[in-house]
């Protein structure tokens, strides 16, 4: 019974603190003429990544590093064929020139990169670990570029103060990573009552619930009509997992890249490829894309079940 609880607080805390992660998050990026994909690929993306970060970092300083490949590439493809799947059957979803040219090729190369190191000597070394944090700090200046060049807007007036943006931000976030923190708590109880495995819990549950703060914040900005913020949280939520968490947590200790989760890869390659060639035409996520996302979730779930 408690597992339930814990469950629906979870779920209940993660709806409210989106809500007002997006709407500071947005009204923020208005008021100081900050396009909203850069503030989606930056606060919002770093933001609802931080469960996988904290689970991920915790992880390696208790010495066991061997979850973290299956917590951010479980994540990763959650991310792109659930929660923008989910995102484009409710809402078509406008893709920018620069998400499509540069952003998503560039998360697909970072996880060919991700797979190559694991797949070279079965572990993300040190030195692996500082090659990706090299390619987070070139991401990191693309997006410095990208709000520059935003910022000659003209900046719009907005109802909000910048201290309540700021604290809606703020506030939003934490319920939104202390609310996923209960839900992973409550399925990952309940999975282990059933009898479920570990790695099937790790890759399933686990990810799904450190992958809910994108799920929730995409969502509900999609709806309000920021849907710059959905695919930018999606596609930075991606990267910085990669090159963040990896990265970070390879330099505090080797990270044990399995042989199985090869095919976990590139199903997180795969997922990126059909976003970028499902969008390719129209520059647009549309609801048959979607529905194709769900469908290739619900095969790669059945294949992880059996």
């Amino acid at each position: 019974m408690w597992n339930f609880v814990l469950l629906v607080l979870g779920f209940l805390m993660l709806v409210k603190g989106a809500d007002w992660f997006v709407d500071g998050a947005a009204t923020l990026a208005a008021k100081f003429g900050i396009p909203q994909l850069v503030i989606g690929l930056t606060i919002v993306a770093m933001g609802t990544s931080m469960p996988e970060a904290a689970v991920s970092i915790t992880a390696a300083l208790k010495g066991n590093a061997g979850i973290t490949i299956g917590n951010v590439i479980g994540s990763n493809i959650l991310n792109t064929l659930i929660i923008l799947g989910l995102t484009a059957v409710i809402t078509r979803i406008s893709i920018q020139e620069s998400t499509q040219k540069i952003e998503i090729p560039y998360m697909l190369l970072v996880t060919l990169a991700l797979a190559g190191m694991g797949l070279s000597g079965g572990r993300i070394a040190f030195f692996e670990g500082v090659i990706l944090w090299a390619m987070f700090v070139v991401y990191l200046l693309y997006l410095f570029y990208l709000a520059k060049k935003g910022t000659a807007e003209e900046p719009v007036r907005t109802y909000m103060s910048v201290p309540k943006c700021l604290l809606l931000i703020v506030v939003g976030g934490a319920i939104v990573v202390l609310g996923s923190d209960f839900a992973v708590d409550g399925a990952t109880g309940i999975a282990r009552m059933i009898g479920l495995s570990e790695r099937f819990i790790g890759l399933t549950i686990v990810a799904l619930g450190t992958s809910l703060p994108e799920l929730v914040t995409s969502v509900t900005a999609a709806r309000k009509g920021n849907a710059d913020i959905a695919v930018g949280n999606i596609v930075g939520s991606n990267l910085f997992n990669i090159l963040f968490v990896a990265g970070t947590t390879a330099l505090i200790t080797p990270v044990a890249f399995e042989p199985v989760f090869l095919v976990d890869t590139l199903v997180a390659v795969g997922g990126g490829l059909l976003l970028w060639v499902g969008t390719f035409r129209k520059r647009e996520l549309g609801r048959p894309v979607g529905i194709l996302m769900l469908a290739a979730y619900v095969a790669y779930f059945v294949h992880l079940a059996f």
